[in-house]
Formats: structure tokens, sequence, C-alpha cells
């Protein structure tokens, strides 16, 4: 008979291969043969972590067999009886198996087996901006510890935005390259977030005033290239940006009516195009 083969995932593989188990209606492990399919990882901080996924079956029973061969007997009478029993070995399994488990796995029309999962409830509460703004700030506090830095955190609400400021000047080891550390803290940030509340705020993050510092520059440098394009024309390929740098020269293109800006590329190497509207003059 076919044996049923489903897929576990939880905390630890032990926890998984017990889940899986009771799912199959098996209660001692010697009967179940056991995969490791994904080893469990421990996360920073409690997040990030991955949960152990395991393949368990029941593992197939030893049969005795005690019929002989005959060897007088007809072979088209042979192949009629063995065809019989065949049939009566399934209609046997099948009643073996009902009785073995009470949860029968779905088929599909193509006769494999589908493992029924219900839908988890979610039991996350709904936070106030105020709370969520608690949660960020206590979080990024943690951060700055476990960095061993020194630095204060601080957060208010801004049109119903979460605006968190981590200051201090050991703070700035915390924004990298071109604020790749400051993004991905941002992106953590937000996963702690989704992970108290079910409605998420949206979150702004500077680290040791880098986005207000990089948002300056990026005002500056797009003047230079709009001006550039006014005595000349044409358009201007900028370098692959985060959306974030994106957006200011997008705002900055906006506010000239001879300019036009859109974005190419595939992230992460996404990047900005000016280009001059034909037929306007720069007022």
């Amino acid at each position: 008979m076919d044996y049923v083969e489903i897929e576990v995932k939880a905390r630890t593989v032990d926890l998984a291969v017990e889940a899986a188990m009771q799912e199959l209606g098996i209660d001692t492990r010697d009967e179940v043969e056991v995969q490791v399919i994904t080893e469990p990882v421990k996360g920073f901080l409690g997040m990030g972590g991955q949960d152990a996924v395991v393949r368990v079956k029941r593992r197939p029973a030893k049969r005795r067999r005690n019929r002989k061969r005959r060897g007088n007997e007809d072979s088209a009478q042979s192949g009629n009886k063995n065809t019989a029993n065949r049939q009566q070995d399934a209609t046997r399994s099948a009643k073996n198996g009902e009785k073995r488990s009470t949860r029968k796995p779905e088929r599909q029309s193509g006769g494999k087996h589908v493992r029924t999962e219900s839908k988890v409830s979610d039991d996350r509460p709904t936070m106030s901006l105020e709370e969520q703004a608690t949660v960020t700030r206590e979080f990024l506090e943690g951060l700055v510890d476990a960095f061993g830095l020194e630095g204060t955190v601080n957060t208010r609400i801004e049109d119903d935005v979460i605006v968190a400021d981590v200051e201090g000047d050991q703070t700035e080891a915390m924004v990298g390259i071109r604020g790749t550390v400051r993004s991905a803290i941002h992106e953590l940030t937000r996963t702690v977030l989704q992970r108290y509340s079910q409605d998420t705020a949206r979150l702004r993050l500077d680290i040791a005033g880098y986005a207000e510092r990089r948002r300056k520059a990026l005002s500056i440098y797009a003047e230079q290239l709009i001006e550039q394009l006014a005595a000349e024309g044409g358009e201007i390929m900028l370098e692959p940006m985060s959306p974030a740098d994106r957006k200011v020269i997008h705002d900055i293109a906006g506010e000239h009516a001879g300019v036009t800006s859109y974005s190419e590329g595939e992230p992460p190497r996404r990047y900005v195009v000016l280009s001059r509207v034909d037929g306007s003059e720069e007022e």
C-alpha cells in the first residue's frame, strides 16, 4: 500500500516529529521514517530564526509469506486467482488504513495525497500608534546595547508615521556604507512591529542624522543635474539607489516644470533617469 508522507514545521526537530506522529496516529517513533529537510536556526534577539522542517512517513510493516508455489496449476487459472488475491489485499489494506487513522488525506484527481492544514487564527493584538512607538523605542535601545555603543533613541508620531531617531556619535557604526546597515535595521524594526501588532504603522528611521544629511546631499546633486539638463538637454541616468533615495530625486525633479523623472531596472539595481521635457522652458 502507499504510505502517506507529510511535512511538518516546528521550533525543533523533535517537536516536528511528535506533531507528525500525532497527525498520522502513530504512538512509537520506531514506526516512522524521518527525513530532516531543514535544521532549526536561532535568530538574533529572538527575530529572524528558522523552524525545523521534517518529512515523516509510516515505516512499512514486515509481512510473512506462508503461500507455497504450485507447479501443477494451469497458468490462466493462476493468473485469475492472483488478480482476485490482489483485489482482496487492496480491500483489506483500505479497511486497515481506515481503522488506524481517523484523519484521511484528501486525494487530487491524479491520485496524490494532499495534506490538509487548518487555518491559524491571528492572535496578535491591535496596538495603537503610541504603543507601537514604545515597542520601536525599546527594540532600538536594546539593539544599541547589543552593538556595545552609547546612544539614545527618541520616537514621535507625525501624520500616522512613527519617526525614530537614534542619536549619538558612536551610533555612526550602525549606518554602514551608503546606509546599508541602517536600511537593514529599518527592515528588522518593521518585522518586530509586525510580530507584535496586526495593523503595523509606517516607520521612518534615522541614525546619527544620516537620513537628513543624505537627503540634503541628494537634493544638491539633483539640482546640479537639472541645471545640466537645462543647458544640454537629453537624459541623465543616475547610479542605482534605494527607494528612499530615489524618492528624493523624484521630488526635486517634480519641482521643475521642464524636467521629468522615472525609475528603471530591477531591485536592487533600480535607478532614476532624469530627462528634459521638449518644448518647455525652465522658469
